[in-house]
């Protein structure tokens, strides 16, 4: 499955692609596209909305003595 990044990122390409060309057939197709692959992201959730930042997860194992060790 795509994310979330990738998806808006392709759709934001083909808006600027879209404002560059001449051929208003082309453009539609274009924006027609950008907008079901954002339709696609916009119910995906923000990879970096997790319940708890990785950093707060290894305070609290460490506390509970499950000692977490980076490599």
């Amino acid at each position: 499955m795509l994310g979330k990044a990738y998806l808006t990122r392709q759709a934001s390409l083909l808006v600027k692609f879209a404002k560059t060309t001449s051929d208003a057939e082309l453009s539609a197709k274009l924006m027609s596209k950008a907008a079901d692959l954002k339709s696609q992201a916009d119910p995906m959730p923000d990879r970096d909305q997790g319940p708890k930042a990785p950093d707060v997860a290894e305070v609290e194992n460490a506390a509970s003595g499950n000692p977490i060790t980076r490599s």
